[in-house]
């Protein structure tokens, strides 16, 4: 796990050792073990280490082939680079025992098919300095990030946008359509936008070539191509997941978990402890000791018998105010709820003792986890006119959960799409109607996300649209600390296979993530292989943002002339919102949230 940069000069200018320390030096925190840099006429390259395997400084990048012909920038890992490395020991002679090196003599060996052998996660840039070309390309699901800036002289890319923004002759513009889909709907990453006018990403599952100063993006990996043959079984289902665990050991420094109590960092801990005898394992897990709402302490106790490095962090409002700062800047861009910063304080609790982490992101794209998919698998009852199934089901759910917001949900995806932009605003009535009617029609978040025809379909949907923001706040968090967050659920073994299978091994008389549940049976505590609720690294928002210090900050906010003079939020509608939610008439702290996020964002990145 690392943190790349690069400037490839179209207008005949050299690229200065200065701009690429400067670009390295905004992602410190990404790699604190080593530095390097490469500089060759109009091409800079700069990489910052997080040590993980083969320590030595036969690591060091940026990295050269054996024919000094290539010159490597990589940040993340090649889980199988042991099985690639021996079929590789073939044709090149290995001088180090890390996979970068595996990663360079692979896409020598096979060019950009190199991409399907690989298991793990990355984004690289490969220069060949015969051909004065870039291979440039990113793992499957945009596990690790890539974002770049490009107009007619130059193309900067970078692990994070700070190191874009510490080399672009002037700030970018806000990208007004992120902020609305933010705001309206919670979404982020969907495309290959930012916050950042001018400031995109490589989308997951692509390549990018540089050849004779022309950029050009291709597809390498579609998953709704891959989908085939299910698993057979549960116990095959398991076993996947378990070789995919195992492969995420790999390493030659200290290994965790992050422990939320849910079904799938508990999965994961008990395969760990079952499967690999893993009692000494550290997990790190936020607690909220005066919340009947979101604690999961109740689930994460059921290990206190079986581990012995169980550490817990308790994230408070004071905390929160105290860290936001900080928070801010390890983001660089909105993040629509404090769950995030749960994370953020489970990675910083977890910095002290190990250096890769494991958890369980993912899953609930992969296996139907959110409480929505209720709402989609009956619509694709309804529609298909499944009628008995689709009275069975929905009475199994009531039962169960003692709710109607999968009904809910099945009318709102029955809806035409402009209804559905209508619902959310109708919810959201604090958003200026100008900024709404100016961008509802750019918007895409309806179409991807909220018109899937069947479990499966949403589940693909959730992969190419939502699961990317999960993933980006992951590694925001977790390399603040330095720390390598890996994510065994998007094995793409598991992946592919999972998303082939029929809707009873996702959802079954109101239970969601059937197969995981039937999989583990006996191995998972029962308490929590039979939890029908999900609070994932929930806080306790609503009630930090009753009380001091945040009354006043907000407060002195929603009051500001620059929030007032923004255009996207109607001011004095949010601040009797805000009223509504002190005296606990309405809980709209995600709301407050976003408001707050958003105005501190362009404080600090806009109106400089």
């Amino acid at each position: 796990m690392c943190g790349i940069a690069g400037i490839v000069s179209f207008n005949g200018k050299n690229v200065s050792n200065d701009e690429i320390q400067l670009m390295m030096a905004q992602m410190n925190h990404r790699g604190p073990d080593d530095k390097g840099q490469f500089i060759e006429n109009n091409i800079g390259l700069g990489h910052l280490r997080l040590s993980i395997i083969d320590l030595s400084s036969d690591g060091h990048q940026p990295m050269f082939s054996d024919d000094s012909r290539y010159v490597i920038v990589y940040n993340g890992e090649i889980y199988n680079y042991i099985e690639l490395r021996k079929e590789l020991s073939k044709r090149f002679t290995f001088r180090s025992k890390t996979d970068t090196e595996v990663l360079i003599n692979a896409y020598r060996n096979w060019g950009i098919n190199c991409l399907n052998h690989l298991n793990g996660m990355f984004a690289f840039a490969i220069y060949d300095r015969k051909h004065k070309s870039f291979f440039i390309a990113r793992d499957r699901f945009g596990i690790k990030p890539f974002y770049y800036y490009l107009d007619k002289d130059r193309f900067i890319f970078a692990s994070e946008i700070p190191a874009l923004l510490a080399v672009l002759n002037e700030r970018p513009l806000p990208d007004k359509v992120s902020i609305f889909d933010y705001l309206m709907f919670n979404r982020t990453d969907h495309n290959d936008s930012s916050f950042f006018s001018g400031v995109k990403k490589l989308q997951h599952g692509h390549y990018l070539e540089i050849i004779h100063n022309k950029v050009n993006i291709f597809r390498w990996y579609d998953l709704s191509e891959r989908i085939g043959i299910p698993f057979s079984s549960p116990s095959e289902f398991k076993e996947t997941l378990s070789s995919s665990i195992k492969l995420r050991l790999r390493s030659d420094v200290p290994i965790g978990v992050c422990l939320s109590g849910g079904l799938d960092s508990s999965s994961i801990v008990s395969i760990l402890l079952n499967d690999y005898n893993k009692s000494e394992l550290n997990t790190f897990s936020a607690v909220f000791p005066n919340s009947k709402t979101v604690d999961e302490s109740v689930y994460i106790n059921e290990y206190q018998n079986e581990l012995r490095n169980m550490h817990f962090v308790k994230p408070s409002g004071e905390t929160l105010y105290n860290d936001l700062p900080s928070f801010l800047r390890a983001h660089a861009e909105p993040v629509p709820s404090t769950s995030m910063y749960a994370q953020y304080k489970v990675m910083e609790l977890a910095k002290d003792n190990v250096v890769v982490t494991l958890d369980g992101q993912g899953a609930d794209e992969q296996l139907a986890g959110y409480h929505y998919f209720f709402g989609i698998y009956f619509k694709y009852l309804l529609m298909n006119i499944k009628l008995k199934k689709f009275i069975n089901e929905i009475m199994h759910y009531i039962a169960l959960h003692r709710s109607t917001y999968g009904i809910q949900m099945l009318l709102y995806f029955l809806l035409p799409n402009t209804l559905k932009s209508m619902v959310a605003f109708n919810k959201r009535r604090y958003i200026n109607k100008s900024f709404f009617d100016e961008n509802r029609d750019l918007s895409s978040i309806v179409d991807n996300i909220y018109s899937s025809k069947s479990i499966n379909n949403g589940l693909l949907d959730h992969f190419e649209y939502k699961l990317e923001h999960l993933l980006k706040w992951e590694d925001r968090n977790s390399m603040w600390f330095s720390l390598e967050a890996r994510v065994p659920f998007l094995d793409h073994r598991l992946v592919e296979k999972s998303l082939s299978m029929p809707d009873d091994m996702f959802i079954d008389k109101g239970y969601t993530k059937q197969i995981l549940r039937k999989s583990l049976d006996n191995i998972l505590p029962e308490k929590i292989r039979n939890r029908k609720d999900k609070i994932g690294f929930l806080t306790d928002e609503d009630q930090w943002f009753r009380s001091q210090p945040f009354k006043e900050y907000i407060n002195d906010i929603l009051h500001s002339r620059s929030f007032i003079e923004r255009g996207y939020i109607d001011h004095e509608k949010a601040i009797k919102i805000y009223g509504k939610h002190l005296n606990g008439s309405v809980n709209a702290s995600r709301e407050i949230w976003k408001w707050i996020n958003l105005e501190l964002w362009f404080q600090h990145y806009i109106d400089l």
